[in-house]
């Protein structure tokens, strides 16, 4: 039976994943580095097991609200209008609405609701602060910020890695949590080379 539902809950992954990269195909690539960062970052904070595996899911499943955003707003080549904007804001609560039925989904369902949360609560949808944004969300916040800044959008190209970096730093303790960037820093920075090949940028060697 435990077998049964392992296999159920890896299918219900794949085929979120799957939802997600006809939406945009770059989003499971997108993913799956996530929930490799993600689950480094948390070994470092020291995370429950189940702590872990909560990350992982949430990692990997943290856009699965952008199925509910039309194409026309999530492939806009500009900036987003205050109204598209507000619309594009809603993707962390769809995607609380989708998984939190599931079975097993409930926490990480939690955790994807708050990825958008900011340390200094200014974030949203709930403008939680500090201790009160799960641990979970605030790595998810972490790594999805670091890939997103790096990676090319219609609209705009990938920083370079070290600009990158430096946005961390700036914004640790008002956007994210600081404990957070310090661990992410400390393998990405240590690893440079690989890591910051996979989010498809490049990183000059005085970072």
């Amino acid at each position: 039976m435990e077998e049964q539902i392992s296999a159920l809950r890896n299918s219900v992954i794949c085929s979120f994943n799957q939802l997600l990269d006809l939406k945009d195909l770059n989003t499971g690539v997108h993913s799956t580095r996530l929930a490799e960062w993600g689950v480094r970052v948390g070994q470092e904070l020291g995370l429950s097991e189940e702590e872990l595996q909560n990350l992982e899911l949430a990692a990997l499943l943290h856009d699965i609200g952008k199925v509910g955003i039309p194409d026309a707003i999530l492939r806009k080549p500009a900036r987003l209008d205050a109204e598209e904007y507000a619309l594009m804001k809603r993707h962390p609560e769809y995607g609380w609405a989708v998984l939190r039925i599931l079975p097993g989904f409930e926490r990480a369902a939690l955790d994807i609701l708050h990825h958008h949360e900011n340390y200094d609560g200014k974030g949203y949808p709930a403008g939680l602060k500090e201790t009160e944004i799960p641990v979970v969300s605030r790595i998810v916040s972490v790594i999805d910020a670091f890939d997103a800044m790096v990676s090319s959008r219609p609209y705009r190209n990938g920083l370079p890695a070290e600009e990158a970096v430096r946005r961390l730093v700036e914004s640790s303790g008002t956007q994210f949590d600081p404990a957070v960037v310090q661990c992410f820093l400390s393998f990405a920075q240590a690893e440079m080379a690989t890591v910051f090949a996979a989010a498809g940028t490049a990183v000059s060697s005085a970072l």
